[in-house]
């Protein structure tokens, strides 16, 4: 038995940001730490868009695994880059939705 808990780190569209709160909701409730994407979506700089970008990509690192968010198998530009982040880095991930045709 692991002497902490499961960390996962939630992925996917800032247009999702009721589910992925949700999501929170549950892994928290089932006892895992749950690192999440920033609420910092809006009215940012390019520059702190780059700061809050790469700051989910060291949450992911954090992570024992990676949940995607992606009602309707949306994933979008962002999300496919973690994703091809944490595939590169070994992480399991797993998605809410199955995943869709490109968009």
């Amino acid at each position: 038995m692991p002497d902490r808990p499961e960390i996962v780190c939630i992925c996917g569209s800032t247009r999702f940001a009721d589910e992925m709160r949700a999501a929170n909701r549950e892994l928290t409730l089932a006892g895992v730490i749950v690192v999440a994407p920033s609420e910092a979506d809006g009215l940012i700089t390019d520059e702190q868009r780059a700061v809050v970008d790469a700051l989910h990509l060291r949450k992911i690192d954090l992570a024992d695994r990676v949940l995607v968010v992606n009602p309707g198998g949306y994933v979008g530009e962002s999300t496919s880059r973690e994703i091809a982040y944490a595939q590169a880095t070994g992480k399991p991930i797993s998605y809410t939705d199955p995943v869709g045709p490109p968009h």
